[in-house]
C-alpha cells in the first residue's frame, strides 16, 4: 500500500487573508510567553537600592518591541497578560494593582510618543520607565493614603531612566536583528 504525502500547510490556507491573523495571534502568545519568562527571571534578581519597586522591567522588552512592530492595542494586551500572569503565579494582589497603574500610565505615554513624535525606542523606553516608575508612585499614595511618599520620587525617577535606557537599547537592537 503505498503512503499519501500530505502537504505541511493546508493549501487553502496559504491564500487566504485570515493567514496574517494566524501569525499575528502566534506572534502574541510567543510575546506573552517571552514577556511572562522574562518577568520571572527579573524576580529572582535581587535589586539592592533600598527603594520599593526598583526593578530592571525584563518583561517590558516584549511590550516595547510590539509597540514599535504593531501598535498600542497588541502592546496593551500583552502587557496586562504577563501582569496578571506573573502576578497570580509569584506576586501578589497588590503587586498586580501597582503593575497596572504603571504600565498603563507607561503605555499610554509610549504610544503617543510613538504617535506624535520621530523618538527614537531608546528615548520612547526612557519616557515609559519613567512614567511606569510615577504611576506606581501615584497609585500608592492613593492606597496609603499619604502624600509623604513624594520623597520616593527622584530616586524613582532616576531608576525609570537607567532601566528605560537599558530596555531601550535592548529593543532597538533586537529590532534591527530581528524581521518577520
Amino acid at each position: 500500500m503505498k503512503e499519501r504525502k500530505t502537504p505541511a500547510h493546508p493549501p487553502a490556507l496559504l491564500h487566504t487573508p485570515m493567514r496574517h491573523d494566524y501569525y499575528k495571534i502566534a506572534y502574541l502568545g510567543l510575546f506573552t510567553a517571552l514577556a511572562s519568562i522574562l518577568g520571572y527571571i527579573e524576580s529572582l534578581i535581587p535589586v539592592f537600592v533600598g527603594i520599593p519597586g526598583v526593578k530592571l522591567g525584563l518583561a517590558n522588552l516584549a511590550v516595547l518591541f510590539l509597540l514599535i512592530r504593531y501598535s498600542w492595542k497588541e502592546a496593551a494586551l500583552v502587557s496586562v497578560l504577563r501582569i496578571l500572569i506573573i502576578g497570580f503565579l509569584f506576586g501578589s494582589l497588590f503587586g498586580i494593582v501597582y503593575s497596572l497603574a504603571g504600565a498603563a500610565l507607561s503605555l499610554a505615554v509610549m504610544a503617543f510618543a510613538k504617535q506624535k513624535t520621530d523618538f527614537s525606542a531608546i528615548l520612547i523606553s526612557v519616557l515609559g520607565g519613567v512614567s511606569h516608575n510615577l504611576g506606581q508612585l501615584l497609585i500608592a499614595m492613593l492606597i496609603v493614603e499619604n502624600t509623604s511618599l513624594v520623597y520616593y520620587a527622584p530616586a524613582l525617577l532616576v531608576s525609570g531612566v537607567l532601566t528605560g535606557l537599558l530596555i531601550g537599547i535592548v529593543t532597538a537592537e533586537t529590532e534591527k536583528r530581528i524581521r518577520f
